[in-house]
């Protein structure tokens, strides 16, 4: 009997192998997958013309007939079309994400330093802000420097001035700006009745979006540098002070090359998310691309278009920074195993 089935087993095992049994089931996987998005596709349809709803893209050229309060990156007007105003909405949104990347990996990486200094005062204040950044809501911040903007700081004609050149008031944040031309020189911001006029003006909204996004995110990332030097071996420390290094060339030299392999991975993620929570900037006024999106679906009523293009913009900017991180993630590997 013992015999018989194990004959069986095997023939089984013959006719219909594990690879074949895999890609049945994948295959009946993506059926079931097609099958229900073209349902949900059909219904959508049928509902859009019930209800005599116009469908498809051609919406964007239509002229948009709405201003946008901040388009400094591509010069735009209501008689432009939709297309235009939502290419401003994603330069908006660069605006805002790629310098709250930049400040946030240098602001955590002093955080995660700090939480590890031999000074206990350092290592509990940045513990304490690490704890607080990360356990209020980003929406919640938002509205928080949107207020100490708009609320706390004196009017243009008595902007506080920390440096020469910086202004700061309710309205937000004016500074020099550089003018291309030859020789370089900076364009100094100047008042003028009741704003500042030349140089660079940064809006309330998009300096209380970059503070919120800046200031959360950095918390992310001091606990992720943390994590990434305590996972160097201790030996490793040891060796180097062996060697006749200091504490700085220790961390320089043996720890943070070796950290740096994990703390890539998680990094990423962490740029990703800081991207994706720029959308929040609808709460506070600032026109990235959902913002405009949104005024876009109210005036043109294709709400399925809308959101699609909005999904599809964030997924292409998320599989960008996934790819190029994992890039020099593996570059990082390999100078590690070569090491």
């Amino acid at each position: 009997m013992d015999s018989e089935n194990t004959r069986h087993a095997h023939a089984r095992r013959h006719f219909f192998p594990p690879r074949r049994r895999a890609l049945v089931y994948q295959t009946l996987l993506a059926a079931a997958v097609l099958l229900t998005v073209g349902y949900f596709i059909s219904n959508a349809v049928e509902n859009l013309l019930a209800r005599r709803i116009a469908s498809g893209f051609a919406f964007l050229f239509r002229q948009a007939g709405f201003e946008i309060g901040e388009s400094t990156l591509l010069s735009y007007s209501a008689s432009d079309s939709y297309l235009k105003a939502l290419t401003v909405g994603l330069l908006n949104t660069f605006r805002v994400a790629l310098p709250a990347i930049f400040f946030s990996t240098l602001i955590g990486g002093v955080l995660g330093l700090g939480r590890l200094a031999p000074n206990w005062l350092l290592a509990k204040a940045a513990s304490s802000y690490v704890e607080v950044a990360r356990n209020v809501p980003l929406v919640v911040q938002l509205f928080f420097w949107y207020s100490v903007i708009t609320e706390t700081l004196p009017a243009p004609g008595e902007a506080l001035q920390p440096v020469p050149g910086l202004f700061i008031s309710n309205r937000g944040m004016a500074l020099p700006s550089l003018l291309w031309q030859f020789p370089v020189t900076l364009d100094y911001p100047e008042l003028i009745g009741f704003n500042f006029s030349g140089g660079l003006s940064l809006s309330p909204e998009f300096t209380a979006l970059f503070l919120g996004l800046t200031l959360y995110t950095a918390a992310f990332i001091g606990e992720i540098v943390r994590a990434g030097i305590l996972a160097v071996h201790r030996g490793q420390i040891e060796a180097g002070r062996s060697l006749g290094m200091n504490e700085r060339q220790v961390m320089r030299f043996i720890v943070l090359p070796q950290a740096l392999r994990l703390i890539v991975p998680p990094l990423t993620s962490q740029y990703l998310n800081c991207t994706k929570n720029s959308s929040l900037a609808i709460a506070i006024g600032y026109p990235d691309l959902v913002a405009i999106a949104n005024t876009t679906i109210n005036q043109t009523g294709q709400a399925i278009e809308g959101v699609a293009i909005i999904m599809f913009v964030y997924l292409s900017i998320s599989l960008t920074i996934a790819a190029a991180m994992n890039w020099y993630n593996a570059q990082v590997a390999l100078r590690g195993g070569a090491a």
